[in-house]
């Protein structure tokens, strides 16, 4: 079970789209870890902690391209980009800091901004719903990525367990935490964007 942070802490002040960021990377955090940890618990190998962090790289990629379909249509073009940026940075900034924990200093800052770039652009040929979530093809992609960094116990199961479950999975938790931060940043600009009518990318 995951808990996510949908709330600033109380003080004055307006909060910006930067501050919205940084909250919702610390769930994504979360939520990336806890799906490697379900694959870990269905008997798919992970032998070490850099590998674990290679696939929590993916999660994360994954759910920030996922939300910026979410907020696709409340927020306006320019704070969408503004949103979409500190959080893909921030969460960039997470997985580096556990790398330089886990395997010492590294150039690790490069690559992983690249990873995430090289699935943006790979992400956006798969068709989105807002009410079924990423297509089959989106999750199928998503499983290859996955598959790729186990170890060879049951590999050949990893993606079907993505498709159908792990993704399903990870996509609940995200909605609820995007909801919440969207809610938050209505609130704190003084008015409520307007719903989207629908997501970019492939149908």
């Amino acid at each position: 079970m995951v808990r996510v942070r949908t709330r600033w802490k109380n003080r004055p002040g307006p909060r910006s789209l930067e501050e919205a960021a940084g909250v919702l990377a610390f769930n994504l955090w979360r939520i990336a870890c806890q799906g490697v940890l379900d694959i870990e618990n269905e008997g798919f190998q992970t032998d070490t902690q850099r590998q674990r962090l290679d696939i929590i790289a993916e999660f994360l990629a994954f759910l920030v391209h996922l939300t910026d379909r979410m907020v696709y249509g409340r927020l306006d073009e320019e704070a969408r980009q503004r949103f979409i940026t500190a959080l893909a940075l921030r969460s960039v900034d997470i997985l580096v800091d556990n790398l330089k924990d886990v395997c010492g200093p590294g150039e690790y800052r490069q690559e992983a901004i690249a990873r995430m770039n090289e699935r943006f652009a790979d992400y956006a040929a798969y068709g989105y719903d807002e009410k079924e979530g990423p297509g089959f093809g989106f999750r199928r992609r998503f499983g290859d990525l996955v598959q790729a960094l186990v170890g060879p116990k049951d590999r050949q199961w990893v993606q079907s367990y993505v498709i159908d479950v792990g993704a399903p999975e990870v996509v609940d938790h995200l909605r609820k935490a995007v909801r919440g931060i969207l809610t938050q940043i209505e609130s704190a600009q003084g008015g409520k964007a307007p719903d989207a009518a629908g997501a970019p990318g492939a149908s």
